[in-house]
């Protein structure tokens, strides 16, 4: 069953404008790994409610974006105007443009969503001009090994799902985990060339409170050790998901092994 995001959307929204993890750790890591994007032609894929996308545009990025959530479109189009190029398409089916379609694509907290990456690694390779770049941020897969049940292997590719509750709303989610030379063969195997891992450090600097997590209940039954009523620089180091982010050069069509 695909994630609902249409029943927290309001509220996942709001929290991902000044939570910690997205506003002060997750999206700037994002934006310097970009670098200058000014002219570039962007893919969001999985863009929300549209945060990335906006960062994005207003650095010069001729942008657009998907997402398999109405909702989250929704509000995608009231924070960046009605005339967007914002599509409704899933990244686990063909996506909805021509090859060769796009500079960048960014995808941000979106594979670990996903069970297998082959097809949809290969559509966004397949949109990708020669030489584009695909940039992707994930969760850690040690952070997520070190939460899973005793006796999991690390080497397995295994799900979890977590129950969140924002807006008054509740979903469970469901996630993906596998190790790092899974998702490095994985990207390889599509015809990727990894030419960047960046892991960074905590922010130093941010607000004293922040707005409080989603109210997150572990599969085994305890909370999170991080939910609070607000967030504060020094539970950077206890989140429960650390995300972390490549950077993918696409082989040149010469360069891809036949």
């Amino acid at each position: 069953m695909p994630n609902d995001y249409d029943s927290i959307a309001e509220g996942y929204s709001a929290e991902n404008e000044t939570s910690l993890l997205n506003a002060y750790y997750e999206r700037p890591a994002m934006l310097d790994l970009a670098g200058d994007v000014a002219g570039r032609r962007i893919l969001d894929a999985g863009c929300g409610s549209g945060p990335l996308f906006a960062a994005l545009r207003d650095r010069g990025a001729i942008m657009t974006g998907f997402d398999a959530s109405a909702k989250m479109l929704e509000l995608a189009r009231q924070r960046l105007g009605d005339d967007v190029p914002l599509h409704l398409a899933d990244l686990s089916s063909p996506l909805p443009f021509p090859d060769a379609a796009f500079d960048d694509v960014v995808a941000s907290l979106v594979l670990h969503y996903l069970e297998d990456w082959t097809a949809p690694l290969a559509e966004l390779r397949r949109v990708l001009v020669p030489g584009g770049r695909l940039l992707v941020s994930v969760n850690h897969p040690f952070a997520d090994f070190l939460q899973a049940e005793p006796g999991t292997s690390y080497f397995a590719t295994r799900s979890s799902s977590d129950e969140w509750t924002l807006g008054g709303h509740t979903a469970v989610l469901t996630f993906w985990s596998r190790p790092l030379h899974a998702m490095a063969d994985a990207f390889t195997g599509a015809g990727f060339r990894i030419t960047a891992i960046s892991e960074p450090a905590p922010p130093h600097r941010a607000p004293a409170k922040c707005s409080p997590r989603p109210s997150w209940t572990d599969p085994r039954g305890s909370s999170c050790p991080s939910c609070s009523s607000s967030c504060r620089p020094t539970d950077a180091r206890s989140w429960p998901r650390v995300p972390w982010r490549r950077c993918l050069g696409r082989k040149r069509r010469a360069d891809v092994p036949a």
